[in-house]
């Protein structure tokens, strides 16, 4: 790699071709890059978040209404959905359900049901590629502008082939365009201290604020800011600069909260005159896990200090943190891990990455680059203060909230090979051959990068075992599946899909059977009909063979199936079996789902039966003794109620019962109200 480690000079002493070979280099990789992006965005199908985020966009957009999805600032969705406005397209009719609800089925019929699916998914996915192309572009200009040319382009070669980036780079979600951000900020926050203007400072104001509008991991901000003043004021014990530091917060502060009610078109309410949220945020916060966090939520609500829709999303976050279970190592846990994050960082980093950064650590600890330290300081602070907030974090479901650390790290991993290449100069030979093993391992996989692992965990078809969720299967993968189904002549098959009533199967070619998930069967009642015997093809994605959804062990329906080799594994995240299958829990659980859906609509009697039948399938599920016991309480039968009340509350406390704990109030409440 024919990189100069040379000093910040260079430009002043070298002739003008040793600058212009690095532009024309990154403007190469560049495009290297937008071609993985277009090439990852046509293969692969829709993943979980997409098509709401990209309707709750293109609402903001033609009913200025903030308040379908607010689960995450506007800013990108609105990106997403801006090249949607001029193409006439069809938007269904809101219906009043719950705002997630809502989002996500009108969603699915705004891309899939009324319009031109891949053309307007396209079209927001290349959108949305603009905030990793201009992280790129970050990346090349920091290093240049705090190392040296060379020192920007070799970190913009190793970020250009980096697996996990061109996974999400091209989707309609807010975790590269939140790692975009946040290293702008960063880097326009050294050059602010490097010369101090006017100008740098509004530069910083505005891509704070720009931050704040991207993801709700932007608010992180202050206590970097705030740390990496402190210890400037360490370095240099300047009480002087650090009232000029603490002014200057004070005004990004400012002109960044004005940002941020300007992204939500300066109005509290979250949805136009006469349009509540469903629920509406009073109620909304009864359900936040913490009091102490609803109490305070319900503080900014009531004097207005923030709009209603940030407030509104800033709640769904706490609350679907709680919510979300973590596979970890073979695992399923109610809640997350300290340690997820710091393995998804060893098994979903590259190899050549993760040796060029320990190699950095200890150049550092051994001393060198002392004359850089103020500069390595802020490309360090950040990305640490980050990862052990997301360590104590419990939402683990994915190596994508670890993204905005890479643009920072692999910029200290450059400036320490650049060290090392003085003192040694055949390191460079090393660090080129450590390039050529990430590109040529990441052009491998194309365009399965979602499921990318290093080859120190036994590689992209190993993770299973370790990582799940948006580690391996978020999606994807479905395009695959079709054609894997049309080799195989297959046109009798089951499928079990993470994703299943989010996405439109079928639009994608794969028109199988439905076997339930937690998701499709409870939350968007899918039609499905599933017996206790089944033959023939049967798909099961990862999430969902995990155990994620429906829990580990004799909770999980598809259980069984980790114990059977597949016949073959698309795309390294859906699992591919052939033969006879028997699946009692599944079909007892779909049964169950009719039951209720009988008992609902006022029809006890013809519900008992179907629960019946579900219970001579799987006697000990949970959700099948529950059923029984309020179908009986409703034919006033209150020996039997009490009677299976009583085994689901036995079934949930011995079996799996972290997974299984919360069910136990609401059925001890229902078994408490039958003795009054």
């Amino acid at each position: 790699m024919p990189f100069m480690p040379g000093n910040q000079s260079v430009n002043q002493n070298r002739p003008l071709f040793t600058r212009r070979a690095p532009i024309a280099l990154a403007c190469a990789l560049m495009l290297i890059l937008l071609a993985q992006l277009i090439h990852t965005a046509r293969s692969n199908s829709l993943t979980w978040d997409e098509a709401h985020h990209l309707f709750d966009g293109y609402n903001i957009l033609t009913r200025a209404d903030y308040g379908l999805n607010p689960e995450v600032p506007p800013l990108v969705k609105i990106i997403a959905a801006r090249p949607l406005t001029r193409m006439h397209l069809r938007a269904p009719s809101l219906q009043g359900r719950s705002f997630q609800t809502e989002a996500y089925l009108s969603a699915k019929d705004f891309v899939f049901l009324n319009n031109n699916p891949d053309q307007i998914v396209f079209r927001a996915q290349m959108a949305c590629s603009i905030f990793t192309l201009l992280l790129a572009l970050g990346i090349f200009l920091a290093g240049w502008e705090i190392f040296s040319p060379w020192a920007g382009l070799v970190a913009l070669a190793f970020f250009v082939f980096d697996p996990n980036v061109l996974a999400n780079g091209a989707l309609i979600t807010t975790d590269l365009p939140i790692a975009c951000v946040f290293f702008w900020t960063i880097y326009l926050l050294w050059r602010y201290i490097q010369r101090p203007t006017p100008l740098r400072l509004v530069a910083l104001t505005i891509a704070t604020g720009l931050t704040l509008t991207v993801k709700f991991s932007g608010v992180l901000l202050l206590p970097i800011f705030l740390t990496l003043i402190a210890a400037e004021l360490i370095a240099t014990r300047d009480w002087r600069l650090l009232l000029k530091r603490l002014g200057a917060l004070v005004i990004v502060s400012f002109g960044a909260y004005f940002i941020l009610w300007g992204a939500y078109g300066f109005r509290y309410a979250a949805r136009p005159a006469g349009v509540a949220m469903n629920p509406v945020l009073s109620e909304y916060l009864h359900s936040v896990p913490n009091p102490s966090d609803a109490r305070h939520l319900a503080l900014l609500a009531r004097f207005h200090l923030f709009p209603e829709a940030f407030v509104y999303g800033l709640a769904n976050t706490k609350i679907t943190e709680f919510a979300d279970t973590s596979y970890f190592f073979g695992h399923v846990y109610r809640h997350g891990q300290w340690l997820y994050f710091p393995a998804v960082f060893l098994i979903k980093s590259t190899l050549p990455f993760l040796i060029l950064f320990a190699i950095a650590i200890v150049w550092l600890l051994r001393g060198h680059l002392k004359d850089r330290r103020r500069s390595l300081a802020i490309l360090l602070i950040p990305p640490a203060i980050y990862f052990a907030i997301a360590m104590h974090s419990q939402m683990n479901i994915g190596a994508r909230h670890l993204l905005p650390i890479y643009a920072f790290l692999y910029l200290v991993c450059t400036a320490s090979a650049i060290s090392i290449s003085r003192l040694h100069p055949r390191f460079v030979y090393a660090v080129f051959a450590l390039f050529l093993w990430q590109a040529i391992g990441t052009v491998r996989i194309a365009p399965a990068y979602m499921a990318f692992g290093n080859e120190a965990w036994g590689g992209p078809s190993a993770v299973h075992k370790y990582l799940s969720d948006a580690n391996v299967d978020w999606g994807q993968q479905l395009k695959a599946t079709a054609l894997y189904l049309d080799a195989n002549n297959i046109h009798d098959c089951w499928f079990a899909y993470f994703v299943d009533g989010v996405v439109d199967i079928d639009h994608y070619g794969v028109h199988c059977k439905r076997l339930p998930t937690l998701e499709g069967l409870w939350w968007l009642d899918l039609p499905m009909d599933v017996p206790p015997d089944i033959n023939g093809t049967v798909l099961i994605s990862d999430s969902d063979l995990a155990g994620i959804e429906l829990g580990q062990g004799a909770l999980n329906p598809y259980n069984e199936f980790r114990r059977i080799q597949p016949v073959a594994v698309i795309d390294h995240g859906i699992y591919v079996y052939q033969g006879h299958f028997h699946i009692p829990l599944a079909s007892a659980l779909v049964t169950t789902h009719h039951a209720q859906k009988l008992l609902w609509a006022g029809h006890p009697d013809e519900a008992l039966p179907l629960a019946q039948q579900a219970e001579s399938l799987a006697p000990q599920s949970v959700p099948v003794q529950e059923t029984l016991g309020d179908i009986d309480a409703a034919l006033h039968q209150t020996d039997e109620a009490r009677q299976h009340y009583q085994a689901a509350l036995t079934a949930a406390r011995t079996i799996e019962p972290a997974l299984q704990a919360d069910s136990i109030p609401p059925i001890q409440k229902k078994l408490d109200s039958l003795s009054h």
